[in-house]
């Protein structure tokens, strides 16, 4: 029996190859999650907030202008929507504790989205949107989409699509430029 001569090539493990492609196969479903969302929040508003103002479903005007001082979360959303219907929890939960507006885009009269939030029991406040001007002026043309102002009302974060409550969360926290995030 003969020892294995050490100057001989050694075979190349294949675990290192596995996670060199696992890596490699990461980063492009990373990359291209990225550019989806990059591509799809290209239309939206960036820089100073477009004018926001309207009604409310209970009758209160709201102007967008009179919320400036903290940070304000800007959510459009559909009844019709079935992405909208998954995310509405979280936006309900952080107008518990943040400066939020919501404008439903295209939903129907205040009575038909009334019914709607009270059906899916939410209590966010709601400026409808009958025929999406709101819409067009903030370059929202599907929904979900989510702007994060800060208190100087600047756009600090815009997407289109879902996104998560913890998420958002996060956004507010770094356009108010304190340390504590909170989370209930």
């Amino acid at each position: 029996m003969t020892a294995p001569d050490p100057a001989a090539p050694q075979a190349a493990s294949p675990r290192p190859r596995r996670l060199r492609r696992w890596a490699l196969d990461l980063t492009l479903i990373l990359a291209v999650f990225l550019g989806v969302q990059w591509w799809q929040a290209r239309p939206l508003a960036t820089g100073a907030a477009p004018p926001l103002t309207g009604l409310t479903l209970d009758g209160q005007a709201i102007d967008l202008k009179d919320l400036r001082g903290q940070p304000v979360l800007v959510h459009f959303w559909a009844s019709w929507c079935p992405v909208c219907k998954l995310t509405n929890g979280g936006i309900d939960a952080i107008a518990k504790d943040h400066r939020v507006l919501t404008v439903a885009m295209e939903s129907g009269d205040a009575a038909q989205i009334s019914r709607f939030m009270a059906a899916a029991d939410l209590r966010f406040p709601v400026v409808p949107d009958e025929d999406g001007a709101i819409s067009r002026r903030w370059g929202v043309a599907g929904v979900p989409a989510t702007f994060v102002l800060d208190a100087a009302g600047r756009i600090s974060y815009a997407t289109m699509g879902a996104s998560t409550e913890t998420g958002l969360r996060a956004r507010l926290w770094a356009a108010s430029g304190t340390d504590q995030v909170r989370s209930d």
